[in-house]
């Protein structure tokens, strides 16, 4: 049993009569994704420097392929195993599904202090792009890492 202490106390269960909750998801769910995501602050990042990131983000990097455009994450079911994103399941182990959710990268900035990941295990973008650097073997290059860090300094 995954979740004793749960089971036993019946949290699992739970029906309320009538539903007020289960209706009202669909507009909520699109309500937290229309908020727009706060800008940068001005000169936090080199503009030209971003540009040749973006093409890294949507090409080379495969970034998008996870993080895609206009919302910086997946549509529909955002969940990774750890393995997809090479990391242990030190704290995925502990969620029902097991698995970790793609961040959006909107204002990202806003989430830079305390580090990256769901428990600060990146301590800034460097790691962040060298730890997938490694894991995808996409080999890029110092300029083309400086490039793409740009880049999503300015999303």
């Amino acid at each position: 049993m995954r979740f004793p202490i749960a089971a036993r106390a019946g949290f699992a269960d739970v029906r309320n009569t009538p539903d007020l909750i289960t209706s009202k998801l669909p507009a909520l769910q699109f309500y937290q994704l229309s908020i727009p995501a706060p800008d940068p602050p001005r000169g936090s990042f080199d503009a030209s420097a971003a540009e040749r990131g973006k093409a890294l983000f949507n090409g080379a990097a495969r970034c998008s392929t996870c993080h895609v455009p206009p919302l910086y994450t997946e549509p529909g079911w955002n969940m990774h195993t750890p393995a997809e994103i090479g990391i242990d399941d030190f704290q995925s182990s502990r969620s029902p599904d097991q698995r970790y959710r793609t961040t959006p990268l909107g204002g990202l900035f806003t989430r830079a202090k305390g580090g990256f990941y769901h428990d600060g295990r990146f301590a800034d973008l460097r790691a962040v792009v060298d730890h997938y650097d490694r894991v995808l073997n996409l080999n890029l290059s110092e300029q083309n890492k400086r490039n793409l860090i740009e880049y999503l300094k300015s999303l």
